[in-house]
């Protein structure tokens, strides 16, 4: 056996015998790309990755473009850590069943801010609930700016109309910046409340997501938002 294989053998020992929690930072990334670069020194290419971005959430949150910008990373490895990211976001939102029961505003808040996990793109997302407070639907329902308000709007009438919800909550983010609303996202809450309050549909918390952190409007403007109903 290479010196080569033989580092990769003994790192996947390190990782079999101790889990994840026994490796370093650079370790886990030398070992993720294993998969997706075979005849290359990993170990070089993880500490390039840490000393371009500094972290490994900040790797996994970067764009493609990004990534390829670091040496040593082309195009299928870029796609392999976008993937990973990928998958621990649609691990988090599918592992919980949510027809079990009733879910508090809270817990529905902490599924939303999930959906944003490895985003590096503006997006909004929606949770729909039924006179029980049952989830109906929940899912990413606009990518890119969420300047326009009237698109996903329209997007979320459309849904509550199909889905014949009684409340819903919202969800959008803050890519490059901080969880704190701005003025826009003020008004487009008020806007969006009046709306559905007009169709006897009950806004229950706007999520704003930055960084890993987030902030509930219905906690800062509570006369905004309405009390969730569970039987």
């Amino acid at each position: 056996m290479s010196d080569h294989a033989g580092h990769r053998e003994r790192l996947r020992k390190k990782f079999l015998l101790g889990d994840i929690d026994s490796l370093e930072d650079h370790e886990i990334l030398e070992l993720s790309l294993f998969y997706a670069i075979p005849r290359k020194n990993t170990n070089e290419i993880s500490h390039n990755l840490l000393n371009e971005f500094g972290s490994i959430p900040a790797i996994f949150d970067a764009p493609i473009s990004a990534l390829k910008q670091v040496k040593g990373i082309g195009e299928s490895a870029a796609v392999f850590i976008k993937l990973i990211c990928s998958l621990t976001r649609i691990y988090h939102e599918r592992k919980y069943n949510p027809d079990k029961k009733c879910l508090s505003v809270e817990e529905i808040s902490e599924l939303l801010v999930r959906k944003f996990i490895g985003r590096c793109e503006e997006a909004v997302a929606i949770v729909l609930l039924d006179a029980k407070g049952k989830i109906l639907f929940d899912g990413v329902i606009n990518k890119g700016s969420v300047n326009g308000v009237d698109l996903y709007v329209r997007k979320m009438i459309e849904l509550v109309t199909l889905y014949r919800a009684s409340s819903l909550i919202i969800a959008h983010n803050h890519p490059s910046g901080i969880a704190v609303p701005s003025p826009e996202d003020l008004k487009s809450t008020e806007r969006i409340y009046n709306l559905f309050r007009s169709m006897s549909v009950s806004l229950l918390d706007h999520i704003i997501v930055a960084d890993g952190d987030y902030i509930s409007l219905r906690q800062t403007f509570p006369e905004f938002f309405e009390d969730i109903i569970c039987e």
